[in-house]
């Protein structure tokens, strides 16, 4: 079997409601998807999701490049990731949205010689999982009273978008905790947003709220400030942006910087990558959360068969197909009660009009 064509068509979906963290405000989603066709017939659907502040790509580089990467991999067999991954990586650095939607179709492709859903062919450790759900950045009184919406949707954890105002955010959680109980579980993302104090500072202050994780306080780049918060903290540190790459993750574990690893396809370039990272950190007894940009349920499918497919992968944070308007794919994962649940379908089990 060998790949015949790859087509790239942008994707722009209007979200329901804006979305405001750390970074600013989003509005809308621009991705793009991507159709690898072969001379058997088979095809797989991959998607591209950049988000500039993040992967440092836009949606009009990410198009480019996609075209460039896929017109170095026609000819080759679609089973051949390890190959096509060396090729991209040796045509391009970095580009890890474009590298994401060719890997996520190319996996799609194998699910189906498989016969078998994407899940089974990560791993198959399970066929659903619960996610947890976002609540932006607003005032405290308006974050806790969309909480209180959501735990009444089914959703039994909460991830509670932080790193604009540290008073604020204690004010926000501590009200978010009187609004939904003790039994509803509590993570917070800073976005990078915390200088070291400010992190320790709200650290200590939402403890008493059980706030079970902090994701990423610091900038990036501050591996050493991110073990000093952990070294200060009784709560769970998790890493998202610090990583991207096996390397990163590698240094993670080297500087005892967190205690979790968040997992985007979107950074890592794809599952290929994403299983390496998972992989590490299982071996350095670090467990892992796979989360997501703001993909449709393409991207959505593929990194959620990922957590299902891995036992050390035991958190998730796949909720951005629920706010997008009008999404246009078939098919694909199931959302009931804050609860997911995989195709049975091989690959995707996703159909899109293409």
């Amino acid at each position: 079997m060998k790949i015949t064509d790859v087509k790239v068509e942008k994707l722009q979906l209007k979200l329901d409601v804006p979305i405001k963290v750390a970074f600013g405000v989003v509005e809308y989603v621009q991705n793009l998807i991507v159709k690898i066709e072969t001379d058997e017939g088979l095809y797989g659907i991959g998607e591209g999701a950049p988000l500039e502040f993040v992967t440092g790509e836009t949606l009009d580089h990410v198009v480019i490049a996609t075209r460039l990467l896929g017109r170095g991999i026609i000819g080759q067999d679609p089973l051949n990731l390890e190959k096509i991954h060396y090729i991209m990586d040796s045509t391009l650095s970095n580009n890890t949205s474009s590298k994401a939607a060719i890997d996520i179709a190319l996996h799609d492709i194998k699910g189906k010689i498989m016969n078998a859903p994407l899940y089974k062919v990560l791993g198959g450790y399970t066929n659903k999982f619960d996610t947890d759900v976002t609540i932006g950045i607003s005032t405290p009184e308006q974050m806790a009273k969309e909480a209180k919406e959501r735990t009444a949707q089914g959703f039994k954890l909460l991830k509670i978008k932080a790193g604009i105002d540290p008073q604020k955010d204690i004010d926000a959680i501590k009200l978010i905790r009187e609004a939904v109980g003790d039994n509803i579980r509590l993570r917070m993302d800073a976005n990078q947003g915390w200088t070291v104090s400010d992190a320790v500072k709200v650290i200590k202050a939402v403890e008493k709220y059980k706030v079970e994780a902090v994701e990423q306080p610091l900038s990036h780049w501050d591996f050493e400030g991110m073990a000093s918060v952990r070294n200060k903290a009784d709560i769970m540190i998790m890493a998202d942006e610090s990583v991207f790459s096996p390397i990163d993750a590698i240094r993670i574990v080297r500087m005892k910087c967190a205690d979790i690893i968040n997992i985007k396809l979107m950074k890592s370039g794809g599952l290929y990558k994403a299983e390496q990272i998972n992989a590490i950190s299982q071996a350095a007894n670090i467990r892992c959360m796979v989360g997501c940009m703001l993909e449709s349920k393409i991207g959505i499918t593929a990194a959620a068969s990922l957590v299902a497919g891995k036992r050390n992968i035991t958190e998730a944070d796949m909720d951005s197909f629920l706010y997008i308007k009008d999404d246009v794919v078939d098919g694909g994962l199931k959302l009931e009660n804050g609860t997911i649940t995989l195709p049975e379908e091989p690959g995707l089990g996703i159909s899109i009009d293409f």
